[in-house]
């Protein structure tokens, strides 16, 4: 589950499709690119998020999963919702219509419209502030596992996971 707490309310998912990046050798990662100031959290501690703007347009947020001092995370692509459906739509409602719950968080830059990430949320501590991973034991069905997308490069990994027929998942399921 990933858990957004905020003034506003609570906004929560269900992990279903996440990607991974890793290494500076990865070169669909932003560490390929050396050290930064951007892309410092990736090469912290894990358990911490990284929140960017892509492309000036949407934020996406990412788990740090690497030891310390070796970059790496996995970015949360999409959420089956859970909590705070009424304040997500709310969010993501930019022209009056209807959302469907599954398109809520369909997708990395919905997801952190709909939980309200920005960020102001970047290097949070995923285990103990207002953005947490949190595990509830809740099964959702099949892991499926294929080549990343939305990146140019470095097609040929297959790390990015999804819930095998889930309705929240980005619409490519190609499998490796």
């Amino acid at each position: 589950m990933l858990v957004h707490r905020t003034r506003e309310g609570i906004a929560s998912g269900v992990i279903v499709e996440a990607e991974a990046y890793i290494g500076e050798d990865d070169p669909a990662c932003h560490a390929s690119f050396g050290r930064t100031a951007r892309n410092e959290p990736l090469f912290g501690p894990p358990g911490f998020a990284y929140v960017y703007l892509n492309y000036g347009v949407h934020y996406l947020v990412n788990a740090v999963t690497e030891a310390d001092g070796y970059p790496g995370a996995v970015l949360i692509r999409a959420l089956q919702p859970l909590d705070g459906i009424a304040l997500m739509k709310k969010r993501r409602a930019s022209d009056g219509r209807a959302i469907d719950e599954h398109d809520l968080c369909r997708g990395p830059g919905n997801l952190t419209k709909a939980l309200g990430i920005t960020l102001t949320d970047n290097r949070l501590d995923l285990s103990a502030s207002t953005l947490t991973v949190e595990d509830r034991g809740i099964s959702v069905g099949a892991v499926a596992r294929g080549p990343r997308i939305g990146i140019r490069v470095a097609l040929e990994r297959p790390w990015r996971y999804w819930v095998e027929g889930h309705r929240s998942v980005s619409a490519h399921r190609k499998r490796a």
